[in-house]
């Protein structure tokens, strides 16, 4: 195999065509020179060069491989450029899994914002729901992820998680229903009513279940939805009442009231994934940093 530092020297001599000049070129010994391009024509088994005079020209085997040698050093000085781009983060590409009600609040802006700091960043963006990212995250096919985990859910083995926000659950009522005028709910005032439900099965459907369990009920379901929008409209339409997490109400129905709920509060916690070997990356670091900025600055819906 042709070593590339000796089809640089190579190069140089072509270019220059003495064995001196290219070693004061290159910050070397003629010696060395010549000692380098000994060992050339061994690998490449034909000679190189041939004297002309005081100093020396390639052969026809010489002149084609200067030639690839050029084109190598110009490949290398891109590759590096590349490098150093990536390093400073003026290019690069972060691949991220949100879930739907993350999309709107939290990687929207969080996106904007890594563009305005690094416009030569590309992100792929796409929904995860209902899939799991996590196990794409481990294996290097996504870089970051966000997920809803409970705040004293077990570790995950090689994911690390940062944590984005505590997402309050709101009560969210039939704008006529007798409970809409209170400016506050227990959760426990919701005990008795019919629920409709607003989540798929999984931690955000616990965070649920236990709150109102800690209450001292079970919510009667009696129509599933696993869509806020929706949800809202069948609160709407009178047929039951929801609780909602904040993110989820960018949008809020003419038909309904939304009021906060305690004793205890409904919460779902955001965090965003990332594998714990991952390349401190200026992109991904940029990126998790424009999320955590946004989730802090995020406030809550006003009551309506």
């Amino acid at each position: 195999m042709l070593d590339v530092r000796r089809l640089q020297v190579l190069r140089a001599v072509v270019a220059s065509g003495s064995v001196s000049a290219a070693a004061r070129q290159l910050g070397y010994t003629p010696s060395a020179v010549s000692q380098q391009l000994a060992v050339l024509e061994r690998e490449a088994a034909v000679q190189l060069l041939e004297r002309s005079g005081r100093g020396v020209r390639p052969t026809e085997a010489g002149r084609v491989l200067s030639g690839y040698a050029a084109a190598i050093g110009e490949q290398v000085a891109e590759a590096e450029a590349a490098l150093a781009d990536l390093r400073a983060g003026r290019a690069g590409r972060v691949v991220l899994r949100y879930f739907a009600t993350a999309g709107a609040s939290l990687v929207a802006p969080a996106v904007a914002r890594l563009r305005r700091e690094l416009p030569g960043v590309g992100v792929d963006l796409r929904m995860a729901d209902p899939e799991d990212p996590l196990p794409q995250v481990r294996d290097g096919r996504v870089d970051l992820a966000l997920v809803v985990r409970a705040a004293d859910a077990p570790p995950v083995d090689g994911i690390r998680l940062v944590h984005l926000r505590d997402d309050a659950y709101r009560a969210v009522l039939p704008a006529g229903h007798p409970l809409a005028g209170r400016r506050v709910l227990d959760l426990a005032d919701l005990a008795d009513e019919p629920w409709v439900g607003s989540e798929w099965p999984g931690p955000c459907r616990e965070a649920v279940s236990a709150a109102c369990a800690a209450a001292g009920f079970s919510p009667r379901v009696v129509v599933e939805s696993e869509d806020y929008a929706t949800a809202q409209g069948f609160v709407a339409a009178g047929l039951g009442v929801s609780l909602l997490p904040e993110t989820g109400l960018g949008g809020v129905h003419r038909g309904v009231r939304v009021r906060p709920v305690r004793r205890p509060r409904p919460v779902r916690v955001i965090w965003a994934a990332v594998r714990e070997s991952a390349p401190d990356t200026p992109a991904l670091r940029a990126l998790l940093a424009a999320l955590q900025a946004t989730a802090a600055a995020t406030p809550p819906p006003a009551p309506r």
